[in-house]
């Protein structure tokens, strides 16, 4: 047997079995989804695919596999947005409710299928009218309000794979996607709102479209009515195309292979990686996860994913995993603490929220408001809560369970990654108990195993997570490179797909991830994960939130550094950092505990949350600091820099 790679000091004795109301009406019970896939994991996707998918031609062999190439359901013909909207329709379920949508500022729609049927039809015209083709890409630069998936599915509905780029990013961001991505057409807005403001968008698209000489046209929506640049013959608005739009737009006949999205990923010395996704298989494991993870009952429930379409999580579960499956889903434009830090609940209130979808750091700054917020607000519609994005450590695990789902609700910790499509190792909510911090098992249909550095399955302990056979939503390359798609996933453990995470493996075969590799510390030759440190933290009384870092040190190889975000009104003192740092050898041993703790007031954070522990590490290396441009407020790197003078607590 393999020897665990990376330490395994943090040990979770709590577990919690689905509770039986729940199972009662749980639409998975028992272990027969994963037996069936046991048994013969190519006939359970294709069962799966002809059950939640409808295809205009039945597809031949199930999949076809030449390592690291993947086709699924082959020869199979549909079209998503046909999948999402008028199989709907045609079932006379046109009056449901698609979306409930919540401006910042407080203003509302409700979009019914029918309503939102015509206008993707209406505006899958307006793109085929700009001379938008089969084939053509179509990059969208958007706030999160409905024109976003309307005009995604208008770009699903003709065969033209669309390229959507978060509305945080930088002039120079898009220039990379769009280029890269040779995209025809922009699809953007004036602005959208953000912490009570106008955060403009298409000056950034003006700024990018002089070095995108693939951009024909801009397609412009009215939002924030703040002034804009509309330059003749490039520069369209959304409303006045839409006015002599026809609603008639038969859906095209796609190939399961053919190309649906690319979503790119961040290169940190490179371009950024076109992820390819692909149609039917896509389309089959969102719906799967979507309705089994969630355990949707789509005639009663509410879902709200509370992330944002340009990052993967909303392409899938916000878009097309909830529409295919006929769910009402909340869509929400702003931030959580506009106008007040309960804003979240308030519309968990509103709508009747039945499974809520978030990021471990939101709820980590949730915890730091305190638990008055959510208590403001009847939050009694939960039944199911999920997290995502990254590792959640045990304490703010627990933080959601009581504070939010009223210790009733089972909650879905996902894995999964943009490369992946879907999730991959999460609970069936009626099936399997959770632990706070694991993700448990992956799901039915799902195989990976834990490997050393010679790529032997470690059967306890820590290492690299990897997966041992292909999955129907996996990424089917790199855009315009597949030299370098089988470098970056496939070279480092041969036959197995890896891209970059560590895991451990407890006593009964659950999954705990670790975070990316990277962000794995060596000290004194100890290979310890920060996510392990950080929720030893977390798990002292004073502490909301925390980053760490191992920085170089001429004795140990590398030190741990914590920065560390104090809860509500707690006051630091000298006593309270060395506390919380002796909390981190009582917790987890003397090996992990850091050098030093500093209490920051902020962490410096992508707009999608993820803390950029690089800059962390530029900082208390003092170092010239990278690329800053996805800093949600790059002020708070300067507010560390300041506190990283002081003295490290040594022993």
């Amino acid at each position: 047997m393999a020897e665990p790679t990376i330490e395994d000091y943090l040990i979770e004795q709590r577990s919690f079995p689905p509770p039986d109301g729940f199972v009662a009406k749980a639409l998975v019970r028992d272990r027969s989804l994963y037996d069936e896939a046991e048994r013969d994991f190519e006939a359970f996707w294709a069962r799966q695919a002809r059950e939640l998918v409808t295809w205009f031609d039945d597809f031949g062999p199930t999949l076809a596999w030449d390592l690291p190439f993947a086709k699924w359901f082959v020869g199979g013909k549909l079209n998503v947005s046909y999948n999402c909207l008028d199989r709907h329709l045609e079932a006379g379920r046109g009056d449901k409710v698609a979306y409930y949508w919540e401006g910042e500022p407080g203003d509302t729609r409700t979009i019914t299928y029918a309503e939102l049927h015509g206008e993707v039809c209406c505006f899958a015209n307006v793109l085929k009218s700009l001379g938008v083709q089969r084939g053509d890409r179509v990059a969208i630069y958007m706030p999160m309000i409905p024109e976003l998936v309307v005009a995604m599915l208008a770009c699903a509905r003709i065969g033209a794979p669309h390229s959507v780029i978060f509305g945080g990013f930088s002039p120079d961001s898009i220039v990379d996607r769009v280029n890269d991505g040779e995209a025809k057409v922009i699809v953007t807005a004036d602005g959208g709102w953000r912490r009570g403001k106008v955060a403009p968008l298409k000056p950034n698209v003006d700024a990018a479209v002089d070095q995108t000489p693939c951009v024909e046209h801009v397609i412009v929506v009215r939002r924030g009515e703040n002034d804009v640049t509309m330059v003749a013959g490039r520069d369209h608005w959304y409303h006045e195309l839409m006015d002599g739009a026809s609603g008639d737009c038969p859906p095209a006949h796609m190939d399961s292979e053919d190309l649906l999205y690319l979503l790119y990923t961040s290169g940190t010395t490179a371009k950024p990686k076109g992820i390819m996704h692909t149609t039917g298989g896509y389309l089959t494991q969102v719906a799967f996860t979507h309705k089994y993870v969630f355990d949707l009952h789509p005639d009663d429930d509410t879902y709200w994913c509370a992330a944002d379409i340009g990052w993967v999580t909303g392409h899938s579960y916000i878009v097309y995993g909830p529409l295919a499956n006929g769910a009402t889903s909340v869509i929400y434009e702003g931030t959580p603490d506009t106008p007040g830090r309960d804003r979240l609940w308030e519309i968990v209130e509103k709508y009747r929220v039945t499974q809520l979808y978030t990021a471990p750091t939101a709820i980590r700054t949730f915890m730091k408001w305190g638990e008055q917020e959510p208590q403001k607000h009847d939050l009694s519609s939960l039944r199911l809560l999920g997290t995502v994005g990254e590792p959640i450590n045990p304490e703010a695990w627990m933080w959601y369970h009581e504070h939010i789902g009223g210790t009733r609700c089972p909650i879905v910790d996902t894995w999964w990654q943009t490369e992946t499509g879907s999730q991959l190792v999460s609970p069936l909510p009626g099936v399997i108990a959770t632990k706070p911090g694991s993700a448990t098992i992956p799901l039915p249909g799902v195989f990976g195993e834990v490997v050393d550095d010679e790529g032997n399955t470690v059967e306890k302990g820590g290492g690299y997570w990897t997966l041992t056979k292909p999955w129907p939503a996996m990424l089917r390359g790199i855009y315009g490179d597949p030299e370098r798609y089988k470098e970056t996933y496939w070279s480092r453990f041969p036959g197995r797909y890896f891209a970059g995470d560590g895991a451990k493996i407890d006593d009964d075969g659950y999954i705990w991830f670790l975070g990316r590799v990277d962000d794995v510390m060596n000290v004194s030759g100890h290979r310890i994960s920060t996510t392990e440190v950080e929720s030893a933290l977390v798990d002292h009384h004073a502490v909301a939130e925390a980053a760490v870092v191992g920085a170089s040190d001429p004795v140990t190889g590398q030190a741990i550094v914590g920065y560390v975000i104090l809860r509500g009104s707690v006051e630091q003192t000298p006593e309270l950092v060395e506390e919380i740092r002796q909390h981190v050898a009582t917790k987890i041993g003397p090996t992990a505990r850091p050098k030093a703790v500093l209490v920051v007031p902020d962490l410096p954070k992508t707009r999608s949350g993820k803390i950029m522990r690089r800059l962390l590490r530029d900082v208390v290396e003092d170092r010239d600091l990278g690329d800053t441009t996805t800093l949600a407020d790059a002020s708070v790197v300067d507010e560390i820099r300041t506190r990283a003078v002081e003295a490290p607590q040594e022993d």
